[in-house]
C-alpha cells in the first residue's frame, strides 16, 4: 500500500478498539490545545501504535502507524484490511475462564490471521486489567481477568475503526527506522513504554523486546535528529528525572500533565500522576 494514499474524510465515530497499558484516550482533552491543525500536517507518524487513540482523534490525511510488536500490527493489518472476516471469528469467544486459557494456549501460528487478530482482541478484552504483556518467548501470558460482561465483539466500533484506517500504512518497525525517512511538515508522536517512576511502576514488557535506558536515550537522539529535519514532533513520557535530563535542553517546550496510572501490580499504586508532554515547536 503507498505510504502517502489519502485517507477519506474523518470517521466521527472512530475509537480505539483495544485497551492498552498508557493509552491516551482520557488524556485527549488535554492534549487537543497542543496538537498542529489536521490540515498542517504533511504526514503524521505514531512509532508506538498502542491503541492509537491520538490518530483515532486527528484522523489526518495521511498517516504511518508503527510498532515493534507484530502481533499488535497484525491486528490493525485485520482491522483495516478483513473487517468482516475479524468480526466472523471474534464473535464465537465467550467470557469464560477455562475457555480462556483454551484459547491463550492456543498456537497463533495453526490459525488465519482474521483468526489470530480475534484471539488478541478477546484476551485484551477478558484478561486481567486489559493488559497486553509477552514473555521473552513471544507468547502472551496475562492470566484471566474479573469482568462480567466485556464486550468482546463490538462490530460498529471495529467498522469505525477500519473506516478510519483505509489509506493508512501499517508497519512493523523500531520506532528510529518508522521515521527514518521523515521531513519537514511532519508530525511525529512518539508514546514509548514511560520511564519508571520506582520499581513498582515499571511497566515496559508489553513486547519481549522491553525497552530500557539506552532506548531512551536513543529515542531522545531521535527526537533531536528530526527537530533538524524541520519536523513537528510531540512526545509523552514519565516525570522521571531522565527524562527531564534527556529533554530540558534543544528548546524544547516541556508541559506537565496530570493523569491517572490504572495498571500497577498493587492498587494503592494506580491513580493520580504527573507526565510529560514534550514539544520541539510552539504549542
Amino acid at each position: 500500500m503507498d505510504a502517502m494514499s489519502v485517507a477519506p474524510d474523518l470517521v466521527p465515530d472512530a475509537r480505539p478498539f483495544l485497551k492498552w497499558a498508557g493509552g491516551k484516550s482520557r488524556l485527549i482533552p488535554r492534549y487537543a490545545p497542543f496538537l498542529p491543525p489536521r490540515e498542517t500536517i504533511h504526514r503524521y507518524i505514531e512509532p508506538f501504535i498502542g491503541s492509537a487513540a491520538l490518530f483515532f482523534h486527528l484522523q489526518p490525511p495521511r498517516a504511518r502507524l508503527s510498532d515493534c510488536n507484530h502481533t499488535l500490527i497484525e491486528v490493525y493489518e485485520v482491522v483495516r484490511d478483513d473487517v468482516e472476516g475479524l468480526i466472523a471469528a471474534l464473535r464465537p469467544h465467550k467470557n469464560d475462564r477455562d475457555y480462556y486459557y483454551h484459547v491463550r494456549a492456543q498456537d497463533p501460528r495453526e490459525l488465519s490471521k482474521a483468526e489470530r487478530a480475534a484471539r488478541i482482541i478477546f484476551m485484551n478484552k477478558t484478561c486481567y486489567n486489559g493488559l497486553y504483556r509477552e514473555n521473552q518467548m513471544g507468547e502472551f501470558n496475562v492470566p484471566f481477568g474479573r469482568y462480567k460482561r466485556p464486550r468482546i465483539c463490538d462490530e460498529q466500533r471495529l467498522r469505525a475503526a477500519s473506516r478510519a484506517l483505509q489509506g493508512v500504512e501499517l508497519r512493523t518497525a523500531d520506532f528510529a527506522d518508522a521515521v527514518a525517512d521523515a521531513g519537514e511538515g511532519d508530525f511525529v508522536y512518539f508514546d514509548p513504554p514511560y520511564v519508571p517512576l520506582n520499581a513498582t511502576s515499571s511497566f515496559t514488557s508489553y513486547s519481549r523486546f522491553g525497552f530500557d535506558d539506552f532506548d531512551h536515550r536513543r529515542l531522545a537522539d531521535t527526537v533531536f535528529e528530526l527537530t533538524t529535519r524541520g519536523c513537528r514532533v510531540m512526545l509523552s513520557n514519565s516525570s522521571a528525572p531522565l527524562v527531564h535530563e534527556l529533554y530540558a535542553h534543544n528548546g524544547y517546550a516541556i508541559h506537565p500533565i496530570e493523569a491517572r496510572r490504572n495498571i500497577n501490580s498493587r492498587a494503592d499504586g494506580r491513580g493520580p500522576v504527573t507526565e510529560l508532554l514534550i514539544l520541539n515547536y510552539d504549542g
